[in-house]
């Protein structure tokens, strides 16, 4: 783990500070699923700090500090917004590293970590006490004051909301308001947003109406990729690294979908 932070140090120190600004920019929100627990094999457990090759550090792959700044991107992504939970490998650095390899002529990918472990999809209300929507906006407009542009929302939620009942039958709409929120305040009415439907969940009953949700979406300029099946973890609740990987991969071959995405066309 040493000689991964002071590779991690080296690269920061091989770039200068002026040329720290993303391209593309990508936000990351939802739950801990997003937040990254691969390699966490138990709830509040502790990051066993393997980090596989599709989610090393790279300069043209940067994250959003909690400050607000542009560094050289690293797992785990969420430690320093999900700080109450332990972090581990999550999908935004495999995803990031799909898309340069996959289009080499990208460009900088700047990560926008959002997500919070625990939370519901009321949570990310818009007004709500506790302040995840509002973060969100908050640091998805301080990425661009780089000149960089917002590509996509990458978003994973929705096992909180598979214990009870009502938040399962409403998750829909409520979903569908949150994202049509956050293209009104970001200003952008075709942002790209790419979802994960679940994996995994407290209720598999509840689990599935969470997923019917998410798959019946109707909304412009959105796409949903299935994590369903993939290994998880031993809490048989967060997706393993191995998973973490492959999501990361689907969301990257999702958004290269989207017309005009890649150089490649």
């Amino acid at each position: 783990m040493f000689l991964f932070f002071i590779f991690v140090c080296f690269l920061a120190a091989c770039v200068e500070p002026q040329e720290l600004s993303p391209e593309n920019i990508f936000l990351l929100g939802g739950q801990s699923n997003m937040a990254g627990r691969g390699g966490v094999p138990k709830v509040n457990g502790h990051w066993n700090k393997k980090v596989p090759t599709e989610s090393s550090p790279n300069p043209s792959i940067l994250q959003l500090s909690l400050h607000k700044t542009w560094v050289v991107a690293h797992e785990p992504l969420h430690e320093e917004i999900d700080k109450y939970k332990t972090c581990g490998v999550g999908p935004g650095m495999p995803f990031a590293h799909e898309v340069l390899a996959k289009d080499p002529n990208f460009g900088v990918i700047g990560l926008v970590p959002c997500a919070i472990g625990g939370t519901k999809i009321t949570d990310w209300a818009k007004g709500s006490s506790t302040g995840h929507y509002k973060q969100l906006v908050e640091r998805a407009n301080a990425s661009l004051k780089s000149g960089g542009k917002i590509k996509a929302l990458l978003w994973y939620q929705g096992e909180s909301d598979t214990q009870q009942q009502t938040d399962a039958r409403l998750y829909k709409r409520r979903l569908k308001r949150l994202f049509t929120n956050i293209r009104a305040d970001l200003n952008s009415p075709n942002l790209q947003i790419i979802q994960v439907a679940l994996a995994s969940g407290y209720d598999n009953t509840l689990k599935e109406i969470v997923r019917a949700a998410q798959l019946g979406i109707d909304l412009p300029d959105l796409q949903t990729v299935d994590a369903k099946g993939l290994p998880l973890e031993q809490d048989h609740l967060h997706l393993s690294t191995a998973a973490q990987v492959q999501v990361g991969k689907m969301l990257a071959n999702a958004f290269l979908q989207f017309p005009n995405c890649s150089g490649l066309r």
